[in-house]
């Protein structure tokens, strides 16, 4: 039973990742202007991804301090990300 937990807590902390990898690649696209903001297929995946990061994002662009042009939340999100993960695991082996 644990081992399925973790298995679930680590498939959506490589989802959430893959939706930061995913933002940041689409966003870059729109500032270099490969694909035009107005396309209705990047424009709604941007806007799905950021729908669903901002409640993670938040709170760690709260606490940091302000970089403008560059904003470093999603890294600080996919360390974090990953190292609980990695906490979890070893809790988990541990635990057996």
């Amino acid at each position: 039973m644990l081992l399925i937990l973790l298995s679930v807590v680590s498939l959506l902390v490589q989802l959430i990742i893959t939706l930061v990898i995913v933002q940041f690649v689409v966003s870059l696209l729109f500032m270099f202007n490969v694909v035009s903001p107005h396309n209705e297929i990047a424009g709604a995946v941007y806007r799905a991804c950021n729908m669903l990061l901002q409640p993670l994002l938040s709170p760690i662009q709260r606490i940091m301090p302000d970089t403008r042009p560059l904003d470093l939340s999603p890294m600080v999100l996919i360390f974090g990300l990953t190292i609980l993960e990695r906490i979890l695991v070893q809790v988990a082996y541990q635990g057996m």
